[in-house]
């Protein structure tokens, strides 16, 4: 399984997705658009266009932003994601 998540340390939105994905025990690979600014056209693309952080990913799969995560969290189908290889 591979997460990426694009962020900013400025980004409480940020600090919040992680923590979610850190409380179900899942590693996941951080890109700080701040600190390396050549990501934030990647993650753009890679966003269909989106250009806030944070952007997530899982398996190559688009989930959004934060609000996005937590609704596929409280619907039971960021488990479901999660658990397909």
């Amino acid at each position: 399984m591979q997460i990426d998540i694009y962020t900013s340390p400025l980004c409480g939105f940020c600090t919040i997705a992680k923590n979610l994905l850190i409380k179900k025990g899942l590693d996941f690979n951080e890109y700080d658009v701040l600190k390396n600014p050549s990501l934030k056209p990647i993650m753009i693309d890679r966003a269909n266009g989106s250009t806030t952080v944070p952007q997530i990913f899982i398996n190559k799969q688009h989930i959004g932003g934060c609000e996005q995560l937590f609704g596929l969290d409280q619907n039971g189908k960021l488990d479901e994601i999660l658990s397909k290889k």
